[in-house]
């Protein structure tokens, strides 16, 4: 079968067939079942991690989902990021009515029909996203989060010609280019890592006969990787934090307690006196508002305000881990909840609506309006001295 999205190579005695798709097509999901059909390979590669794999299989997997072992284990963010990079899909799936990722599923459902081999290609998604957001500069991950969580509202203007222009090299390729201009950091991690990662998978796999199915911008950089010694360890290993990332939360709680120390032995006690009242009252209110502008349980909101003035002198704890800690023990999320979370995420009100997805919202609005807390009381404190 030839077609502008199939590329086929041979390797090392194998035969080699690449689908490049889009992850909400529907012409792309129809080729991915004619190719495999009429290839019958030995071994299907699919662009998955185990997670996403279970996704697909399990649609009941939100059941099993604990939101408090998840603040407990300081995955909020990491699972904020997840439901919103679906929420994205869904609505376009939606608008064009198919399912996200369905050239995928019907990949694995041939792999059971054919009795080939299934391999999930992808890197997990979780180490994907924490080498994004540790590599990262401070600065990006100010402006990224609010931009990606608009940005995911706004489909109304694609098309489905859109979607389908995604799978022609020569426009994703200048996309690629706009893309990494702007943040080249995403761009190494979210793209090019993948492109070896996959190169890798897809080159190493067993059979004689191997179709993979891959999203069509990773095409050109797996070709460019296929012989190529990839070190997949390397890529799958989290990048260690540097001396000031480490240090730079007890660094900032010295600092603000050498502060009320100096104010005491240059001003006087009453002065030391005044300059922790005005952290613990500016952090507390700016706490305090973040939580009651989501409209949290009043609990959450006196959690938040006693919690604030210690936990921001504090790099372990984090107020924004209160208050959802606090808000999802008050207000535990229901059956209901977990049902209707593939749904709700699709809309602004829903991500607000839900229980699971609120709770995970106010711990970053929280947080964001704690930090804030502490750049407005250094400067009032100064006043002081």
């Amino acid at each position: 079968m030839s077609h502008k999205n199939i590329t086929r190579l041979s390797f090392h005695g194998k035969e080699i067939v690449i689908i490049g798709t889009a992850h909400v097509s529907r012409e792309s999901a129809d080729l991915v079942e004619q190719t495999i059909l009429e290839e019958k390979p030995d071994t299907i590669c699919v662009e998955l991690c185990q997670s996403r794999f279970d996704a697909i299989r399990q649609h009941d997997s939100w059941r099993e989902m604990d939101i408090v072992k998840v603040i407990r284990e300081k995955r909020a963010s990491l699972l904020l990021a997840q439901l919103l990079m679906a929420s994205f899909q869904k609505r376009m799936a939606e608008k064009f009515h198919i399912q996200p990722g369905e050239e995928m599923r019907r990949a694995v459902s041939l792999s059971d029909q054919l009795q080939a081999n299934l391999v999930l290609a992808d890197r997990p998604i979780r180490i994907t996203l924490l080498r994004v957001w540790r590599m990262m500069p401070f600065r990006n991950k100010i402006s990224v989060l609010p931009e990606m969580f608009m940005s995911l509202f706004a489909t109304d203007d694609i098309t489905e010609e859109d979607i389908e222009k995604l799978k022609e090299q020569d426009s994703l390729e200048l996309t690629l280019k706009s893309f990494a201009e702007k943040m080249p950091v995403l761009k190494t991690t979210l793209i090019d890592e993948r492109d070896q990662y996959l190169a890798h998978m897809i080159s190493n796999a067993q059979g004689t006969k191997i179709v993979a199915v891959v999203g069509a911008g990773h095409v050109p950089g797996i070709l460019k990787n296929m012989d190529s010694t990839i070190d997949v360890d390397a890529l799958c290993t989290l990048p260690q934090k540097g001396f000031w990332a480490r240090s730079f939360g007890w660094i900032f709680s010295l600092a603000v307690i050498s502060l009320f120390a100096a104010g005491f032995f240059f001003s006087g006690s009453q002065a030391s006196i005044n300059m922790i009242l005005s952290w613990s009252l500016i952090t507390a209110g700016c706490a305090a508002a973040g939580a009651t502008l989501l409209f949290s349980h009043p609990l959450t909101i006196i959690a938040s305000a006693l919690s604030a003035p210690v936990a921001t002198l504090h790099p372990l704890i984090a107020t924004g881990w209160v208050a959802g800690l606090v808000e999802a023990t008050i207000r535990k999320p229901q059956v209901k909840d977990v049902l209707n979370l593939a749904n709700d995420i699709t809309s602004f009100q829903g991500f607000f609506r839900n229980k699971i997805t609120r709770i995970l919202i106010i711990i970053a609005f929280v947080n964001i309006t704690t930090s804030l807390g502490t750049f407005i009381a250094i400067p009032i404190m100064m006043k002081y001295f």
